[in-house]
């Protein structure tokens, strides 16, 4: 009997330990910074360096999709290759520099659907200056010049 409890216990505890590696969900964002996405043309990114300062803020447009926000940025860009590098630390300003602001985790994506909601999102949100820059969009993600971002809340 003695060596069916040790048993279990094993089994409950490598059980319990096997369920650690679940994915944890990106935090929400607060009611006032969903407000500031849904009505602000730019957030303001500064993405972690090497030494875990962050950069100079950076004004990007962007769009709020499945509780992140994603930005499309030259592929040569420090943000970029500070998530290449493996520093996806970031905080992200909705509104201006110094406005309400969540620290997140950037990542890479390279998803067609997800290009085919920013080149939407983008339609809309800019609409007087789309027609200017849609083409650099389009032909940057195709061609590689261009990266999509997804920074999650954290």
């Amino acid at each position: 009997m003695q060596r069916y409890r040790w048993l279990l216990f094993f089994a409950a505890l490598i059980i319990g330990l096997s369920g650690m590696n679940t994915p944890v969900q990106s935090a929400p964002l607060s009611a006032e910074q969903q407000k500031s996405l849904e009505s602000s043309k730019y957030v303001y990114i500064q993405s972690a360096r090497k030494d875990g300062s962050l950069g100079k803020a950076a004004e990007i447009w962007f769009f709020h999709h499945k509780g992140a926000v994603w930005v499309c940025s030259p592929t040569t860009t420090h943000r970029v290759k500070r998530i290449q590098a493996g520093h996806t630390k970031a905080k992200v300003a909705i509104g201006k520099p110094d406005g309400p602001s969540f620290n997140a985790k950037g990542s890479v994506v390279k998803d067609a659907e997800a290009n085919t909601v920013l080149f939407e999102a983008f339609a809309k949100k800019y609409a007087d200056d789309w027609s200017s820059h849609e083409k650099n969009f389009r032909d940057g993600l195709a061609d590689g010049s261009r990266t999509l971002i997804k920074y999650d809340p954290e």
